[in-house]
Parts: structure tokens; sequence; C-alpha cells
């Protein structure tokens, strides 16, 4: 056997093994399943997968399908790989051809960005790294205040930049909606920023549909990030993914697996660590929540069993299909799981099934708010 075989046999073997214990609570087909897809995509190496356009006209940035969040590889998500093995799962997801990477100023705080500037130097010319603004940081911690000014948000964008070893952001966001600071100042700021080159193109997050609005008329936007989920739909609701899709508008949702928990390894008795794991503070991570909403998985997990999907893939897959300008920015600290998101690329699943899961799944109601009250302040401006 030559090496390049042997190297496949050895790719296969440990992929098989890691889909298969992350789903040892789901019924035996599907382990068997969701193991043939992650090791076929691992094998195939998948470096060419599909492209997405968000924005439009001179706003328009060519990006993967799907992009990767680097949130949790330091922060908010309980225990964090060593750097190495960090830099490792970045390299990995960029050899697959993910060119879009999402970090921000928050994430630590500081820390992230530092991260990701150091393992996507190398590849700078190939792959676009976004970040945002908006929550003030003072000696390197969360003051939980936003501060959008004029000041402030050029300080950042210069901060930004050498943490990120760039010369020019590719797409910066306003974290957070500040009431302080009108969003028509924010977006001078910007234009500025875009002016003197330090900025690309820039983006909203968690906002109103009337804020894009503003927003776009004085600087035109690439794209908007939120929550958007099978479990959280609500920019179908208020207006939000309408008003992109007038104005030409991208959409990025963050969380696109509701914080791992449509991947089906969270249960009741799950612990999170008490130092670095923001979901032990959210309403819907309670156990009794937990309890509650896992009849939303089994409605995933029974979807994708006739279909040789995991529930990860199947929530993915919902996403993809939903528009060609929305671009879902999953985040894992696994290889196996990098494997398995990629691979919800190669699904084709006709219309009427996909609208047959959303009736099934909103026939069920979610228990928990997905913020406390504090967080929920801030969005939705």
């Amino acid at each position: 056997m030559n090496n390049d075989k042997m190297t496949g046999r050895r790719d296969f073997l440990k992929t098989a093994a890691a889909i298969g214990a992350a789903l040892t609570i789901n019924p035996v087909f599907e382990k068997i399943n969701a193991t043939e897809t992650a090791a076929t995509a691992n094998m195939n190496g998948n470096s060419k997968i599909e492209h997405r356009t968000l924005g439009s006209g001179k706003t328009a940035m060519d990006v993967s399908a799907l992009g990767f969040g680097c949130m949790g590889l330091t922060y908010n998500r309980s225990q964090s790989p060593d750097k190495k093995e960090c830099i490792r799962l970045i390299h990995e997801a960029v050899d697959r051809g993910v060119t879009l990477f999402d970090t921000a100023i928050i994430y630590g705080p500081l820390n992230n960005e530092l991260l990701a500037g150091e393992a996507l130097e190398p590849y700078k010319n190939r792959v676009n790294l976004t970040t945002k603004f908006g929550h003030e940081v003072i000696n390197g911690k969360g003051t939980g205040r936003q501060d959008s000014s004029r000041d402030t948000v050029r300080r950042y964008c210069e901060d930004s930049l050498k943490r990120l070893r760039l010369d020019s952001i590719p797409l910066f966001y306003q974290h957070r909606y500040d009431p302080n600071t009108p969003i028509e100042e924010v977006a001078e700021t910007i234009n500025g920023l875009m002016k003197e080159g330090k900025v690309q193109r820039w983006g909203l997050c968690e906002v109103s549909a009337d804020t894009i609005r503003k927003a776009h008329a004085i600087c035109p936007l690439t794209a908007i990030q939120s929550e958007y989920h099978l479990m959280h739909r609500l920019v179908e609701e208020n207006g939000v993914l309408d008003t992109c899709n007038e104005l030409g508008i991208g959409f990025v949702p963050y969380s696109p697996l509701n914080r791992g928990f449509l991947g089906g390894c969270i249960n009741e008795y799950t612990v999170f660590d008490s130092n670095n794991d923001n979901r032990q503070t959210l309403p819907r991570f309670q156990p009794d929540a937990i309890r509650a909403n896992t009849r939303i998985v089994n409605e995933l997990q029974q979807f994708g069993r006739k279909r040789g999907m995991t529930s990860s893939q199947v929530a993915l897959g919902w996403l993809l299909q939903k528009a060609p300008w929305i671009v879902p920015i999953p985040g894992t600290t696994k290889h196996s799981h990098l494997d398995e998101n990629l691979y919800a690329l190669t699904f084709d699943i006709k219309p009427d099934e996909w609208e047959e899961l959303e009736t099934r799944v909103s026939a069920i109601d979610v228990v928990g708010d997905r913020y406390n009250a504090e967080q929920q302040k801030q969005v939705g401006h």
C-alpha cells in the first residue's frame, strides 16, 4: 500500500471514530450514515467548495458558502484547544476551501483577534478575515457598554489592524448598536475609513430593518449579521431579511447551530465551564429548557436519518437553501465537526422536503429566551 493510500485510510478511521463517538446518543443507522458522510468528505479533500456573494455592486464580497466563526476557539465555549491546535484547525479550514473567517474585538477580549491574525497571516490574499467593533474594551476587559463614537471606532480600527496583521479590514461590523451614537454618524465614520483604505466594507449586527436603511443610505452595507436558525427565526418576521434582499445586502447567520445545541450533543446534564462559557447564563440552556427543546433536535435527526445527514448538516442545509446571499458561519474546535459542517454543502434536498421540516419544527414551542434580559437590551435597535 503506498503512502497516499495509507494516509487516506488513517484519515478515514480517525474521522469515523470521532464522528461515531460524537453521535452516541443517536440511533445506530444515523451513526453509520454520519460516519460515512464525514469520512468521505475528509478523504475527498473538497478544497473547492461553493462560493456566494455578500453585498452587491462596489460593496460585493466573494466568499465560501460556509464561513468559520472563530469565537469559540478562545471565548465563551468552555475548554479551548491550545494555540497550535487552533491554528492547525484554521489552516485545515483554509485548505478545505473556506475563505470567510469571523472574529471580534470583544472575543477574549482581544485574544481571538490575535489568534486569527497569526493563523491567517500566510493566507491574507486568499481569505477574508472580518471583525467587529462596538463593545467597549478598556485595559483588555469588556465593560458591558457600547461605544461607537467616531474617535473610538477609529482607534478600534487601528488596533484591530495590528492584531489581525492586515493593512485593510475586509469587512468591519458594528457588533451592537450604540444608543449614544446615531447610526448615521457611525456610517460616516466608516465611510471615512474606507476612503483611507483602512476598511474595505462594513456591516451591522443584530439591528432593525429601519437602522439598516438609515446606515445603508449613508454608506452601503455588505452584510448584516444576526442569529438565525430553526429555533430563532425573528429576522424572517421583523423585515430584516426582506430589507437585505431589497437592498442587495448579504446576510451572515451567527450561531447557526444554536450554540451547538442543534448538533445533538448537549443535554440537560451538560456542564458548561463557569469561567469561559456564556451558555450557562442563557435561559435556553437551563436544564428544563434543554430537556423540552430536545424535541426539536429529534425532528432534525429524524429528517436527516432518512437522507444520510446529521442534525448539524440538516440545520446548516436549511439555512443555505433559504437564499443564495446567506452565508452561515458555524464555529468548532474539532476537525471532525469541520468536515461534517462543510459536507452540508453537498446535499440536494427538495424545497417541499424543507417545508415539511419547517412545519414539524414550528409546531414545537421553543422553551427559554435566547438571551438574558441585559443582553437582550442590546439587540434589535
